[in-house]
């Protein structure tokens, strides 16, 4: 992805989640030049890797496969210094933009549409060779009821409504076409992108940069080091 791309994508986001009237904490509008000054004191923002996370998971096709999330607080499952056990983030589904079919070892999560269009999930079981298991019934529980779908099947959520997804169950998302995007909420366990992602295909967490201009935000896996 180019830097620019990136830049613009963080500006729309920025007045996507405005437009809800939801306020970001200080650290979403730090721009690089202020991230060179901070020391020890934002170790957590760091180590826990919270804000802006832009990524086309490696595909090169940000409309048709991407997402742009921002982590607000996290955890961390390999470091006894944070205490925290869970993790809240925000995400940005446009229309038809596909968030590929993953789970997670340790995380159950609940997705939550917090407003815009319409969020639709497809839901696999995975079976004990971490395969899509393509014949059993997926159960979850959205909003406090209890169901069941088809392997595979296609859950809508509403503004308002919500889906608990528990762990090793595979789920991709994307945003209904003709509804207009989603602003999405995630409250889980402590997420950890580097050992607790399993994608059904292989894709690249962060994208690969060129610097064709200089970032107005850094990403969260690019902040320097403590001064």
């Amino acid at each position: 992805m180019k830097r620019s791309e990136i830049n613009a994508i963080i500006e729309r986001s920025e007045d996507f989640i405005a437009s809800f009237h939801v306020a970001l904490p200080p650290f979403a509008s730090w721009t690089p030049e202020e991230w060179a000054e901070k020391g020890h004191e934002c170790d957590e923002i760091r180590d826990n890797m919270l804000g802006w996370d832009v990524t086309d998971w490696g595909y090169g096709k940000m409309d048709e496969i991407g997402l742009v999330l921002f982590t607000l607080r996290n955890g961390n499952q390999r470091c006894d210094k944070y205490r925290k056990t869970y993790a809240e983030k925000l995400l940005i589904s446009q229309e038809g933009q596909v968030c590929p079919l993953h789970f997670h070892w340790k995380k159950m999560e609940d997705i939550i549409n917090r407003g815009g269009g319409t969020l639709v999930m497809q839901l696999y079981c995975s079976d004990e060779n971490e395969m899509l298991d393509e014949q059993s019934e997926v159960e979850i529980v959205s909003d406090g009821v209890r169901m069941r779908l088809g392997p595979g099947a296609l859950l809508e959520l509403r503004p308002g409504q919500s889906v608990t997804l528990p762990q090793r169950m595979y789920h991709a998302f994307w945003a209904k076409k003709g509804d207009g995007p989603v602003l999405i909420g995630e409250v889980s366990e402590c997420n950890d992108d580097e050992t607790d992602n399993r994608f059904w295909e292989p894709t690249g967490r962060f994208p690969k940069i060129e610097e064709d201009v200089p970032p107005v935000r850094l990403l969260c896996n690019e902040y320097p080091p403590s001064r």
